[in-house]
């Protein structure tokens, strides 16, 4: 158990801040802004992240992650890019232009713990911290200590930091005082309970008309299995066919309900203490994937949030890019880069050893050249092809010319 101490709230903030955290906030640990999180949950709108619904308790309940829990230490790390090629792009998530913030971050959470332990006067059984890895749900407890609200997009918003904020938590047996959690005119009176969602969007739905894929059942609800984010990064497998063309050139993730919030107007680059900028992937270019094998992927993508998709992932992605290629410009600016390139090196991938690349490589050849030359280019690898699911490609591909 925690050793009687005196606590000095502001030294600690600033002590954390110096570590390279850039906003740092306190709340009480009886109590999370949960929302509707299990009725989500219920309603199927995490799709096969599994471990969301494992770890319900947990999230709902801090003291089943730490027991005797009395505040939590909210931590955010604005993540904005500099560069402004890098900023603007949106072929790739911000977030990804970076070494793999588990890593970076969870280094400065560890820092941070040990001044936690020292100002507090803890041992380390008396926290526990995460960032984006365990059961705490981040955006509930930044929300609770007035660091943002859980916009319409679902995600937090800062009134200084816009949409851009990678969060961490650390739950402690220490009372901390309780920042306030931000309030509307609206809702500011007694006895009024403040929203949840949307606190400070007031009536614009730009996030919610913006989605390509239609992905908000309702504010404040992401269904993943129309996410753009969840199908790049966190899905394995086939990529629903009525879904792709809405892809654009994204590769990997999709700031589009995020890029557009007004609040992004007060945001400004982050300070990048605990991040390693990688700016030059937003270099690549659609060849340079669609060519990728896994000793490229592997020296490319070292130590990236992009490593999570691996590459066979990733040249499903591409190949998704370059069946759009005619309708979405994401790709174009790269010089010397034409559409028989993407051509070839799609046609290239419809004999990829992975049954998946092959299937949307597949999809991306009708879509770029049409029912006739595509199915006069690819007859003979169709005759071979043992795989069901590329065989439904073609079938699919055909029907659908």
């Amino acid at each position: 158990m925690a050793a009687t101490t005196t606590i000095d709230a502001e030294g600690l903030r600033a002590a954390l801040r110096a570590l390279g955290f850039d906003t740092v906030r306190f709340a009480a640990a009886a109590s999370v802004v949960a929302g509707d999180f299990a009725a989500w949950l219920e309603a199927g709108n995490h799709a096969d992240m599994a471990w969301l619904e494992r770890g319900r308790d947990k999230r709902l309940d801090p003291q089943r992650v730490l027991a005797g829990a009395r505040s939590a230490i909210v931590l955010g790390v604005n993540y904005l890019p500099a560069d402004a090629r890098a900023a603007a792009q949106g072929r790739w998530a911000k977030y990804a232009l970076h070494a793999d913030y588990h890593d970076t971050l969870g280094d400065g959470l560890r820092a941070a713990a040990r001044v936690v332990e020292q100002r507090l006067g803890l041992t380390s059984a008396d926290h526990r911290y995460y960032v984006d890895t365990g059961p705490v749900l981040e955006r509930g407890w930044a929300a609770r200590a007035g660091l943002g609200w859980r916009g319409k997009n679902a995600m937090l918003i800062s009134r200084e930091h816009g949409n851009w904020l990678l969060l961490a938590v650390i739950l402690v047996r220490a009372e901390l005082p309780a920042d306030e959690p931000l309030l509307s005119r609206r809702t500011a009176r007694p006895g009024v309970p403040a929203r949840e969602v949307g606190l400070l969007c007031g009536s614009c739905t730009r996030c919610l008309d913006a989605c390509p894929t239609s992905a908000f059942p309702k504010p404040g609800w992401v269904d993943a299995r129309r996410c753009i984010s969840y199908h790049t990064i966190e899905n394995r497998g086939v990529i629903p066919r009525e879904l792709r063309a809405q892809f654009g050139g994204r590769v990997f993730g999709c700031d589009t309900c995020l890029d557009v919030c007004p609040w992004n107007r007060f945001a400004q680059a982050g300070r990048s203490v605990l991040l390693t900028a990688r700016h030059e992937i937003a270099g690549l270019t659609l060849l340079d994937l669609l060519a990728m094998d896994e000793t490229r992927f592997r020296e490319v993508f070292r130590r990236t949030p992009i490593k999570r998709s691996k590459l066979q992932g990733l040249l499903r992605n591409a190949c998704i890019a370059a069946g759009n290629w005619d309708h979405s410009p994401e790709w174009h600016v790269d010089a010397g880069v034409d559409r028989a390139a993407v051509i070839a090196a799609v046609e290239r991938l419809c004999a990829h050893a992975s049954e998946l690349v092959r299937a949307h490589a597949v999809w991306a050849l009708y879509r770029l050249l049409g029912h006739v030359a595509a199915g006069a280019r690819l007859e003979g690898r169709r005759r071979v092809e043992s795989s069901a699911m590329v065989r439904e490609e073609y079938v699919a591909a055909e029907s659908a010319d």
